[in-house]
């Protein structure tokens, strides 16, 4: 053999060693990365059958590949997507949580609020037939107006009880006096000395307190409900930034390109691409966890001292007392009004005559709660307490925890038991870099995804607004004040006290005062002694003047 063709040997045989060792994959299959890409619905005719060179790839390492220009561009569509899925599917027990609880507590609410109208109104009927009947709007419109509170209208809860209380005796005080009429200015001057007579006794004042606090957490609380709700929904719809969608590329299908499609990213790298890409998520927690705390307590305030359903359910029967402290009580007021307003002009003849059928009781019978309508919706208020207290507890820390969520899935990650042979973003090996911290302004040095710490999301912004904003009203809803009207009585709920009970007692049962009158300011003192002079000896002859009275005027 020649020597120059010893010599071309040699020289060939040095060439193919001196090749890099990536250069013994030049005509690798491509088998495997084709059926793993065409299980994900993509056509094979992008696809090479053996690797490219990558010189093309703008994401991935350029070396020898088994993606084109195309594959790359429909698999980081595909990542961008699979990670919006991710988000939600994540997050998927924060939302159905909110929307669920939401939807039955408002279910209760409103149900409780029909059942004790109902109730009142057939015990009303029961007891005072057609006098009732014929004065019922002024309790309808008591109930209209709890209604349209808790449904967030503009009402002023204790402006509303006190006019309901007024127009009441305003009704009663005709019926107990039928001999007289009563021009209009005459029954307001009448609606004045509500306050200073107490012809209900304390009911109106305790009732005010107890129906006050009650409806404000109750409304606040399924106010809550729908904030966190609304701010659950829309987190959980993330937009990935350009930098975030080129992270997840190369994290999730960047081994289809290496020829590597079984092999999942190391947890570690996983968590440092969705700490990027949720770094504005993570800076929603430490408001969102101030929700939760105020939602709890308000739930607190619900089984407890503000308890709406022992409130409304016996409500009829509350107001049932109030009117028999009036009956009892009639010739003192009527005295008392008189003085103050002057003496009113005879009724005519044939009012006067008028009488009721011989069966008219102005008694209530006594309180059976047998006779209590059905829990509304089925349920009663502490199991649902219960039961949002323990979905909000597992709902805290829910932003920061998403990518530790996420990555932990086993079909997701390689696990920590496989640190050695998952994915790292440029091969099958460790992870090196360390995990970053939570939090936008902790991405300055994220290895993985190029976050702009100097832009904060402003959707994410408003969320976290929208969460402050709730939790101030969650807040003064514990304390038994509305944020509307905070100033407008000094009987106002739970002010100054920080509990949100007067004299630090949450009374949750009423204590009746009959026959003796509550306790007045000094300039009061003369006037209720006046009234009080009268004694117990009028009480008999008190009550059948207006059973009489009652007859006349029925007929």
């Amino acid at each position: 053999m020649p020597s120059w063709i010893g010599a071309v040997i040699l020289s060939l045989s040095g060439l193919l060693l001196s090749l890099p060792a990536g250069a013994e994959v030049k005509a690798r299959s491509c088998g495997e990365v084709r059926q793993a890409y065409g299980a994900k619905g993509f056509s094979l005719a992008d696809i090479p059958y053996q690797e490219i060179a990558g010189e093309h790839l703008r994401i991935c390492p350029q070396e020898y590949t088994c993606c084109t220009t195309e594959m790359e561009d429909k698999l980081s569509q595909q990542s961008k997507l699979e990670f919006e899925n991710l988000v939600e599917e994540t997050s998927h027990f924060v939302r159905t949580t909110f929307v669920s609880r939401h939807k039955k507590f408002d279910e209760f609410f409103r149900e409780l609020l029909e059942n004790a109208e109902k109730s009142l109104n057939d015990m009303f009927v029961r007891t005072y037939g057609m006098l009732y009947m014929q004065n019922s709007e002024v309790f309808q419109d008591l109930f209209t107006e709890l209604k349209r509170y808790y449904t967030g209208g503009n009402v002023n809860l204790e402006e509303m009880l006190n006019d309901f209380w007024a127009r009441l005796l305003e009704r009663m005080f005709q019926l107990i006096n039928p001999q007289y009429h009563f021009s209009e200015d005459y029954l307001e001057c009448v609606s004045k000395y509500t306050d200073q007579l107490k012809p209900f006794g304390d009911v109106p004042r305790k009732l005010k307190i107890q129906v006050t606090r009650a409806f404000i957490a109750a409304r606040t609380f399924v106010q809550g409900l729908t904030v966190g709700r609304e701010v659950a929904n829309r987190v959980s719809k993330v937009s990935p930034t350009p930098g975030c969608i080129r992270a997840l590329m190369k994290m999730l299908y960047c081994p289809y390109c290496r020829g590597l499609p079984t092999v999942r990213p190391c947890k570690n790298y996983c968590l440092n691409v969705m700490k990027g890409c949720l770094a504005n998520q993570a800076d929603l927690d430490t408001e969102w966890n101030l929700f939760i705390d105020a939602m709890l307590l308000v739930a607190e305030r619900l089984e407890g001292p503000f308890n709406i359903e022992s409130v409304m359910d016996p409500i009829d029967v509350k107001i049932s007392e109030a009117i028999m402290n009036m009956q009892e009580n009639s010739m003192q007021v009527s005295a008392k009004v008189f003085q103050g307003c002057g003496q009113p002009k005879p009724a005519p003849a044939l009012r006067s005559a008028r009488s009721a059928p011989e069966n008219f009781n102005t008694r209530f019978r006594p309180y059976n709660p047998e006779e209590r309508p059905t829990t509304a919706a089925g349920t009663s208020l502490d199991r649902l307490v219960t039961d949002i207290k323990e979905k909000l507890k597992l709902s805290k820390k829910v932003w920061s925890a998403l990518p530790y969520t996420i990555c932990k899935d086993e079909s997701m990650t390689a696990g920590a038991s496989n640190e050695e042979e998952c994915w790292n973003g440029h091969s099958k090996a460790r992870y090196l870099p360390e995990i970053m911290n939570d939090g936008l302004t902790n991405q300055i040095n994220n290895p993985e995804v190029d976050v702009d710490i100097t832009r904060p999301d402003t959707f994410i912004r408003q969320q976290i607004m929208a969460l402050r904003v709730m939790t101030n009203k969650l807040k003064n809803a514990y304390n038994g004040n509305d944020v509307n009207f905070q100033d407008t009585s000094d009987e106002s709920s739970g002010s100054g006290s920080g509990s949100g009970c007067m004299d630090d007692v949450c009374p949750t049962e009423f204590e009746f005062v009959t026959t003796e009158a509550p306790a007045v300011d000094p300039d009061r003192r003369e006037v209720e002694s006046s009234a009080a002079q009268l004694g117990h000896s009028l009480l008999s002859g008190s009550l059948v003047c207006i059973v009489l009275a009652l007859q006349r005027l029925c007929r």
